[in-house]
């Protein structure tokens, strides 16, 4: 072999052997980096599915990460996997304590698996952090009332309507407790005055309808589902308000067996 040859050999072998792993170890993948502001906010406008992963992906890359907690126990609660959803919650309140954010997540998680005695410390906790928020005080109000706690209930929601008046969420909560308690022309004054906010969501509209239904008030009470709701899907919401208010049924008996009485305003989102 010429000289030329031999040390061409020595160069290649010597590249192979800094470009291979060294014996016995596997290559390392390049460690994933978290997505860009504009990615994350992309999925904002996702569903429920869709932002568990995208968010679940985030935790893992960085599970010290208190936005991708919060947003993927937000996405859980809404898939109904509420357990998780207050577990990851409260993991991202070890990492960072005072993130009020997390406190309302944990709130509303119990609150939406009828356990809400489990969340009035973090709601509590959230109040006393942002004295000006609104919020905590809407989901208190919504616990109070599950745990048996029908004055504090109404003290929470009247001081949230003093930092946010006429907010719609607030109204619609208040009035769903009225509907279960059987005071629906209560619940209708406070329905109408949400629904006549901006940008009043569909299910306050609907909550009217079943405070409407519930008085006898069928005709105002149909124009309202025809106008929101598929023509299948008003007859069914009818149907069911015929069928429950039969002479010698109250309005409570029939409050509690709605599901519509049982969505609370605030859980879906803020």
């Amino acid at each position: 072999m010429s000289r030329n040859a031999a040390l061409a050999a020595t160069v290649s072998l010597t590249l192979l052997a800094l470009a291979a792993p060294a014996l016995g170890q596997s290559v390392q993948p390049a460690p994933r980096a978290p997505a860009d502001a504009a990615t994350r906010a992309s999925y904002d406008r996702a569903d429920a599915l869709s932002r568990s992963v995208f968010w679940t992906n985030e935790q893992q890359i960085n599970p010290m990460d208190p936005v991708a907690g919060v947003k993927l126990a937000q996405a859980l609660r809404e898939l109904g996997q509420f357990d998780q959803a207050a577990e990851t919650a409260q993991g991202v309140l070890v990492v960072q304590p005072a993130n009020v954010e997390a406190m309302l997540e944990v709130g509303r998680a119990h609150i939406a698996r009828g356990q809400a005695f489990y969340g009035i410390a973090a709601l509590e906790q959230a109040k006393a952090a942002a004295p000006r928020d609104w919020r905590p005080l809407s989901l208190l109000g919504v616990a109070y009332q599950q745990v048996r706690r029908p004055d504090d209930a109404k003290a929470a929601w009247n001081e949230a309507l003093r930092l946010s008046p006429d907010n719609a969420d607030v109204l619609t909560n208040a009035a769903i407790a009225r509907i279960g308690e059987g005071d629906a022309p209560s619940a209708e004054i406070l329905l109408r005055r949400a629904a006549a906010q901006p940008g009043a969501s569909l299910q306050v509209r609907q909550n009217l309808a079943l405070a409407l239904g519930l008085q006898g008030k069928t005709a105002e009470a149909e124009a309202i589902l025809r106008r929101d709701l598929p023509p299948e899907a008003a007859d069914q919401n009818l149907r069911w308000l015929a069928a429950r208010m039969q002479p010698g049924q109250s309005a409570a008996a029939v409050a509690e067996a709605s599901p519509t009485a049982r969505t609370w305003s605030s859980l879906q989102g803020g």
